[in-house]
């Protein structure tokens, strides 16, 4: 595994620093390509328990979807003598738990992560070889309150580089090379705690408003120079939610958020294009939180098997914490 350079030393496009050339030809799994089999093993050693944690969210969940995506429709086909599941129509692989593939998101004017053309990148190339190594929960939304800031879940409410640093080390936890970071917000123990009329009034695509990650180059550092092969959150969208919403309040005017320069309020830009780090979304933390907190150990095994859908944009994550 070659040695991987600092953010500061990774070379830059029009001011933007990029990934492109660190994987040579294995640009397709970014990051991922962090989680070497003596990771794997060092990790499996974290189980001592046995206790399992899912961290998919019901398939049902967030209802309505968020984003303006489709219901989709679950048919049960009944034969003599069996069932099937015949039918998921207008299924979309983001309208729960996922990730985000590195099809999910171009840079505008420059295109895909390491310079491929998006049909050269895919989810199957992650379910081919599996996601497997040791996952790190920062649990900011445990140390806002703590610390008498607590996140605002119907605002966007950033979360500071700071902030993540400060949670992990509270927990006593140092990243290394190849971790699978999960952030935990405390989003969707809020979104659960709605009843169904105010889920839908505040999530739709005018009022959804989420606490995340600032969208700045500080965090994008932060998160590469950490070496982590993936980055995951409990929220909508890793970062918070709407994007520009805090450069729109500072200019009184989201009309006068160019877009030439979306990537300094759109993490996404940062990380997926032209980082190739993968990013989870609504992944369900807060069961493995409680028992995190209960043992203060904040490390375990996590595995995930994305769909093998071959060229696909992203798909739910299948993910298991191991402790």
């Amino acid at each position: 595994m070659r040695d991987v350079p600092s953010y500061a030393d990774l070379p830059e496009k029009n001011g933007i620093r990029h990934a492109w050339d660190v994987w040579g030809d294995r640009s397709a799994f970014g990051c991922l390509n962090l989680l070497s089999p003596e990771r794997v093993v060092r990790a499996s050693r974290l189980v001592t328990t046995g206790l399992v944690f899912p961290l998919n969210l019901a398939l049902e969940l967030p209802e309505p979807p968020l984003f303006g995506r489709p219901r989709s429709r679950h048919e049960v086909r009944r034969g003599s003598a069996v069932f099937q599941d015949d039918l998921l129509q207008d299924w979309n692989t983001q309208v729960s738990s996922q990730w985000d593939g590195f099809r999910h998101v171009c840079f505008p004017g420059h295109g895909y992560f390491g310079g491929l053309d998006d049909s050269e990148h895919g989810v199957h190339h992650w379910a081919r070889e599996g996601i497997a190594g040791r996952g790190v929960l920062a649990d900011v939304a445990r140390w806002r309150q703590a610390t008498g800031r607590p996140l605002r879940f119907d605002a966007p409410d950033p979360i500071e580089p700071e902030d993540l640093e400060a949670a992990l080390a509270s927990e006593g936890v140092t990243t290394e090379p190849g971790d699978i970071l999960l952030v935990r917000t405390g989003w969707l123990a809020w979104y659960r705690s709605l009843d169904s009329e105010a889920r839908t009034e505040s999530t739709t695509m005018k009022r959804l408003k989420a606490p995340g990650l600032r969208p700045s180059e500080r965090m994008a550092q932060v998160l590469w120079d950490m070496h982590i092969a993936a980055v995951g959150a409990d929220n909508p969208a890793l970062e918070l939610w709407p994007i520009g919403a805090l450069e729109a309040q500072a200019k009184r005017d989201a009309a006068a958020v160019d877009p030439a320069s979306a990537y300094e309020f759109h993490l996404h830009l940062r990380l997926i294009p032209m980082l190739g780090l993968p990013i989870g979304e609504l992944f369900d933390l807060d069961r493995l939180a409680q028992d995190c907190w209960r043992d203060r150990r904040y490390t375990f095994l996590l595995t995930s098997a994305p769909l093998n859908l071959a060229r696909g944009v992203a798909s739910p994550p299948n993910v298991l914490a191991l402790k």
